[in-house]
């Protein structure tokens, strides 16, 4: 008995009693976890109830047939369908497979047939799993940025594209922060990259901590992040970037022991004007931090086309 065996959980439908009951037997000695049912009716009851990984089904069946069992499987739940037929002549394998099967057996069954096919339907399962938590995984690289876990630069500029057409859609306002934490090169300097990866990892928590769930955040590059604030105006936004600025400057890092270095960040903020080129409002954006950074850090300031609208 394996591990993996008993995790899948099989669904036999047959309205022979002794062909369950044997199928069951055998798969049960074979270390899987398995139920009955004597129908289709009775099989898509279970499977409203329960995660079948694969459904071992006869084609005759009382009532709605296997193939057509098959269909309403395929079309409504994930499980994989083994379909069994003492018929031969009259359905085929393509049939079978072109429904959405995922193999086809013959009566009489030879039950170390049936498990040999059951097992490489379930490693062709965890395979196609296996690659679809990879493709996932891959795409979440990206358009992440491996240290924050924030979305990376490629995603703010496509993000940035969205909200414009948005805009120009509806009209409805939104706005930019730019952030930077301030002296942050003395840091690194002072304590080593890996505490300095320690204040950006925290920084990225403050700031998603700030936002509500339509805002996104972003790693621009090296110590610079940048916010997008949907349906917001300037004046909005300045109030979210107070609430990020006021957040990290009560948060203690300790790089070394029996010493609490405070981090602080400059933050510009800007709303998009109508018909801009997006270089020049992420221009006006970095203008507005660098006015923090002049006026002493530490600071939020903002620069707007016009006045700013009232979200």
């Amino acid at each position: 008995m394996t591990a993996s065996n008993i995790s899948a959980h099989i669904l036999i439908v047959d309205d022979d009693r002794s062909v369950r009951e044997t199928m069951y037997e055998y798969l049960r000695n074979a270390g899987f976890n398995s139920q009955t049912a004597c129908s289709a009716e009775e099989a898509l009851d279970l499977i409203k109830k329960n995660n079948f990984h694969v459904v071992i089904t006869d084609i005759i069946l009382p009532g709605l047939g296997g193939l057509e069992l098959t269909k309403t499987i395929k079309k409504n739940n994930e499980s994989d369908v083994i379909v069994v037929t003492g018929y031969s002549d009259d359905y085929s394998y393509e049939e079978a497979i072109n429904i959405g099967a995922s193999d086809f057996v013959i009566k009489p069954v030879r039950l170390e047939e049936l498990l040999l096919r059951l097992k490489r339907v379930l490693k062709e399962r965890q395979l196609t799993e296996e690659r679809i938590r990879m493709m996932e995984k891959l795409q979440r690289l990206a358009i992440t940025d491996g240290l924050t876990k924030l979305y990376n630069s490629r995603s703010f500029y496509s993000q940035l594209e969205l909200e414009v057409d948005r805009f120009n859609r509806y009209r409805h306002p939104f706005s930019l922060l730019l952030l930077d934490i301030d002296h942050f090169k003395n840091y690194n300097d002072n304590y080593g990259h890996l505490e300095g990866d320690k204040v950006l990892v925290r920084f990225s928590q403050i700031i998603k901590s700030c936002l509500r769930t339509n805002d996104s955040a972003y790693r621009y590059g090296g110590e610079e992040f940048t916010v997008i604030l949907p349906e917001t105006g300037g004046e909005e936004a300045k109030t979210v970037a107070q609430r990020i600025r006021k957040t990290l400057e009560v948060e203690k890092f300790t790089p070394q022991p029996d010493e609490d270095v405070q981090i602080t960040i400059s933050i510009g903020v800007t709303q998009y004007y109508p018909k801009e080129e997006l270089s020049t409002f992420i221009q006006r954006a970095d203008k507005a931090m660098y006015l923090s950074k002049q006026n002493g850090r530490n600071k939020v300031s903002a620069l707007f086309a016009e006045p700013p609208a009232e979200s």
